[in-house]
């Protein structure tokens, strides 16, 4: 007699746990799924009733943020820093990169006067190549110029540079540290006033009340180039340049010589899982496979050895340890959704700490500006 088959019932079915997600349904909100044809669950789940059904609030909570988000600084040197921001979304960490590359202020040349340029480069070039030399100088001591103000020793640092190649003599190429910082303003005499008899002091094209030398902050640290070794132009013998560079405050959304940073850029952290142990051949393949060395191999006795993932945050999710036959089945690669791996490439006006700290501070200034609209 042919055994019945057993009726299933519902009510068989293991109870949901009622205040925490099931490990799938966690996995697909926390985790992006990187298989080897392309990315699965690369959405974030915004909305707050998502798992309402399971007793689950999926609301962004304030105190569930002060908890959760923390910076752990990996490498900081002066040029460029590695940091990692936990518990945040994308959209929030998108937020600070757009703001250091296009709102941190910084100071850069934008006015040139030439009062002699016999050289090859083309006054516009030339120019152009000035203002994109960094200046060594804190922004926040200094003002926003406007078209209705005045230059003075609040809202501009003045440059001279005069290079000139002898007749005769080989070429020579003109560098960054050329670029002499004129603490009392302007030297270059307006047209207007040069030739007039009056006996009254000459007028500049600036307007400074005081020198800038009488800034503690300058007297330890003259205003200069960054990098003294920027090559602007070369001279023939015979040729000439004399200028002055007048340097103002300004953000990176105007022009792109403002901008704070080399690059700005953040990825999610990559977690690479063994799903099964991998030995012996398979092991040495797999190693083989990455071409970053995620993987190691352990001795575990008995002359046999083990994969293990020995620097799985090295791992650009280039997925060749899961092409081929099978080794999508022991291997799993994932990103976290809410941990970015953030690099800060500084241009040298600013160190890259201070850089985000002032992106932190301009952040904050915008979401007062909201509150008090909405208020």
């Amino acid at each position: 007699m042919a055994e019945q088959e057993k009726k299933f019932s519902i009510w068989d079915l293991p109870d949901v746990p009622m205040g925490q997600l099931p490990p799938h349904l966690e996995l697909q909100r926390s985790r992006v799924f990187c298989n080897k044809d392309a990315p699965i669950h690369t959405e974030s789940i915004q909305y707050s009733g998502a798992y309402s059904s399971i007793g689950v609030d999926n609301s962004v909570r304030l105190d569930n943020f002060c908890n959760n988000f923390r910076v752990e600084v990996i490498r900081l040197n002066e040029d460029d820093m590695e940091f990692d921001m936990i518990g945040i979304d994308a959209a929030l960490a998108n937020s600070f990169r757009r703001i250091l590359v296009a709102e941190v202020p910084t100071m850069a040349i934008e006015k040139v006067l030439f009062a002699n340029n016999t050289s090859v480069v083309q006054d516009e070039v030339l120019a152009h190549r000035l203002g994109l030399v960094p200046i060594s100088v804190d922004p926040r001591l200094f003002d926003y110029m406007s078209e209705n103000d005045q230059p003075n020793e609040k809202n501009t640092v003045v440059f001279k540079l005069h290079v000139k190649c002898k007749k005769g003599s080989p070429r020579i190429t003109v560098k960054s540290d050329e670029l002499k910082w004129l603490p009392n303003g302007s030297e270059l005499v307006k047209e207007s006033t040069a030739n007039s008899d009056s006996s009254s002091k000459p007028e500049t094209y600036t307007y400074f009340s005081c020198s800038q030398e009488s800034v503690p902050e300058f007297v330890k640290n003259p205003i200069a180039p960054k990098y003294p070794d920027i090559i602007l132009a070369k001279l023939g013998p015979g040729q000439e340049i004399e200028l002055e560079a007048h340097a103002v405050k300004g953000i990176g959304k105007t022009h792109a010589k403002w901008s704070p940073v080399a690059t700005a850029w953040y990825r999610m952290l990559p977690e690479v899982i063994l799903l099964e142990d991998v030995e012996d051949d398979l092991a040495e393949e797999l190693k083989s496979k990455c071409p970053v060395n995620v993987f190691d191999i352990e001795d575990i006795g008995k002359g046999k050895k083990r994969a293990t993932v020995a620097r799985p945050r090295t791992c650009t999710l280039c997925r060749e340890c899961i092409r081929g036959e099978d080794w999508e089945k022991r291997v799993a690669l994932r990103r976290v959704k809410n941990h970015f791996i953030f690099t800060i490439e500084s241009t040298g006006a600013l160190p890259p700490e201070l850089l985000f700290t002032e992106a932190v501070k301009i952040l904050e200034d915008k979401c007062e500006r909201v509150i008090t609209e909405l208020s």
